[in-house]
């Protein structure tokens, strides 16, 4: 798995919200977080597991994707919670489980290939960040639910 610049490991003192911002990486997904008046969920007592696409995933969406969304906080909150799971659960239990149900309401497919983990057909490619409120599975790709 590739790993993060991160200026310092984040800290489990934090919550979601802080470790990303804290991480440098997830500028796109706090914004998009921040417009769809999900801070607060994000920041409240969980556990959740959060799969967080990285700025570069936000960059391979077709141009003026983002800037879309941030003007459609429907559409915005469903791609949004469609990377979220209740409860806190590494890497390797969520390959275990083989799909999991995200706060969206939609299934997502978990699975190994060749050392590496996916998430639907993103790539995990830092996982396990623990935050106060849950962990933090860092993917390539954003995820859209159907």
């Amino acid at each position: 798995m590739c790993s993060l610049s991160h200026a310092a490991a984040p800290k489990a003192s934090m919550d979601i919200v802080d470790t990303a911002v804290a991480a440098g990486e997830f500028k796109t997904l706090v914004t998009a977080v921040q417009a769809a008046g999900l801070v607060a969920t994000l920041k409240g007592p969980g556990p959740f597991t959060v799969f967080a696409p990285t700025d570069a995933a936000f960059g391979k969406l077709p141009a003026g994707t983002v800037e879309a969304l941030l003007k459609d906080i429907p559409t915005l909150s469903k791609i949004l919670t469609y990377h979220v799971v209740a409860g806190a659960d590494s890497a390797q239990k969520l390959v275990n489980l083989g799909t999991v149900k995200t706060v969206q309401g939609e299934q997502v497919e978990i699975r190994g290939y060749k050392g590496e983990v996916y998430i639907n057909d993103a790539r995990l490619i830092m996982g396990n960040i623990q935050a106060s409120n849950g962990i933090i599975q860092v993917i390539d790709t954003v995820l859209l639910p159907k």
